[in-house]
């Protein structure tokens, strides 16, 4: 089954569904509240986060708290980086690395 890449208004998700119109289901499905912006037909079958355009350097460890966050946020990153910067005291740039390097790391 193909890759289909799905921007809405807040996310950008990775569906492997049947077609485009499936892969529109799947975002309306799964956040009904937002716009569908864009679908993608991804060229392989596999997804690649850079963890260098996310400015992550060397090896990483996943973080139990950064996970904790994200399973609080149900995957929204944006509400993830909210609770990590609240829970930790972090700043807004090293709470996005954090979250999104866990997020690369396969959350």
């Amino acid at each position: 089954m193909p890759l289909f890449e799905v921007e809405t208004t807040s996310h950008i998700m990775i569906a492997c569904v049947d077609g485009d119109s499936a892969a529109r289901a799947f975002a309306e499905e799964n956040y009904p509240g937002e716009e569908v912006l864009r679908v993608t037909h991804r060229p392989r079958d596999a997804w690649v986060i850079s963890k260098r355009l996310l400015g992550i350097e060397g090896g990483i460890d996943p973080c139990t708290k950064a996970r904790e966050c994200l399973a609080n946020a149900r995957g929204d990153k944006l509400h993830a980086v909210r609770l990590y910067m609240q829970q930790t005291g972090t700043d807004l740039d090293e709470a996005r690395k954090v979250i999104e390097s866990n997020m690369s790391l396969g959350w």
